[in-house]
């Protein structure tokens, strides 16, 4: 499958999921999936990112969480760009957020801390628009149910 494709066939299937048929969504990003191989990372990143989300089952959002970050680890700068993503790093505060929330929620505090430093850190490369609003009250909100009261 070229690559092109791919994102295609990529980008409908999180559009299948976010508007309104999860379980299509999640099969077809399943299938994208699939037809991805280990060194497409950035098409795993995209995916895991999204299946994290369709899961029903804290420990499988969690393992595809971690999935999305660590492929994000092998993102270039621009390989994200053919969906709309001109700087890769912009993609860094939301994949920490998404993984420390999973921590917090398993129990997992000194986990969820450092992927809050490690969003906190990247917060930088966020854009000022609805987003990086989005994604900073996030943050806002793990780190207040990270800190005692």
């Amino acid at each position: 499958m070229r690559a092109v494709r791919r994102w295609d066939d990529i980008l409908a299937a999180v559009g299948v999921a976010l508007g309104g048929d999860p379980v299509r969504g999640r099969h077809d990003l399943l299938a994208c999936w699939a037809g991805t191989t280990e060194i497409e990372h950035a098409q795993r990143c995209v995916l895991a990112h999204y299946l994290a989300d369709l899961e029903g089952d804290l420990t499988a959002e969690v393992v595809w969480d971690e999935r999305a970050l660590t492929a994000f680890t092998h993102v270039r700068a621009t390989d994200l760009a053919p969906i709309g993503i001109p700087a890769a790093a912009g993609m860094a505060p939301s994949l920490h957020l998404n993984l420390g929330d999973g921590y917090l929620r398993q129990g997992r505090t000194a986990l969820a801390k450092q992927q809050l430093t490690a969003a906190l850190d990247a917060l930088d490369v966020l854009p000022d628009d609805g987003y990086g609003a989005m994604i900073r009250g996030g943050l806002t909100g793990l780190q207040e149910r990270l800190t005692p009261t």
